[in-house]
């Protein structure tokens, strides 16, 4: 993700535990607990937005398509340039 290998990972972790002093081993681990649980919380969040987000635009697609064909078979377009444009009308108005 960040370009950090597993290899380089365990070896940051060797030294972070040859530098830190046993007595604060909890105290670490603790602290990065905590950036875990609010990084995933973070992700979740964004996951659920672009959910959302998809299933909203979803539920406009078929609304677009009835749209486009009720008006190619009102006024009878065949070309695609002239049916967006047709479109873009009956959404001004």
């Amino acid at each position: 993700m960040f370009g950090i290998s597993w290899t380089e990972f365990l070896v940051i972790l060797l030294i972070a535990i040859c530098v830190v002093p046993a007595k604060y081993w909890p105290d670490v681990a603790r602290f990065f607990a905590r950036v875990v649980k609010y990084i995933r919380n973070i992700i979740w969040k964004i996951t659920d937005f672009s959910e959302n987000l998809q299933h909203r635009i979803d539920l406009e697609k078929p609304i677009d398509d009835l749209l486009q064909n009720s008006v190619n078979e009102m006024f009878g377009e065949k070309t695609k340039k002239s049916k967006k444009s047709v479109v873009k009308k009956v959404r001004k108005k």
